[in-house]
């Protein structure tokens, strides 16, 4: 099992900056993948942004170049750096992991608790 830790999330003005990290800790073997989910209420779960072991990124269009993630994979945590926030990114935030997990290298897809990340107009 892999438990998924985030923190960072809360309250910002539009234009503003949060950043939101994600560590993973429990029988992992490897991380294929990391990344952020959101939704928003009444609405459906959406990607954010991921990034494998390897450093490759891909990006909801509507975070293309304000956000980015990033990985520090010694620590099998995941960040993102979010700037110029705006109302539309209002959303409950969720880590997800994609890893192999010892002993028996089995694949799993892990989500974390969720943070809330809330910007006002």
């Amino acid at each position: 099992q892999v438990q998924l830790v985030e923190s960072g999330g809360g309250l910002v003005q539009a234009g503003g900056s949060l950043r939101l990290s994600c560590a993973a800790s429990g029988s992992i073997f490897s991380i294929i993948t990391m990344g952020w989910y959101r939704q928003a209420p009444g609405k459906q779960r959406e990607l954010v942004a991921t990034i494998t072991s390897g450093g490759s990124t891909n990006y909801a269009d509507s975070v293309k170049g304000r956000f980015t993630i990033s990985r520090d994979n010694a620590k099998n945590t995941v960040y993102l750096q979010m700037n110029s926030l705006c109302p539309e990114d209002t959303a409950f935030y969720y880590c997800n992991c994609k890893a192999l997990t010892r002993p028996a290298l089995r694949y799993g897809d892990y989500w974390g608790q969720g943070t809330q990340v809330t910007v006002s107009s």
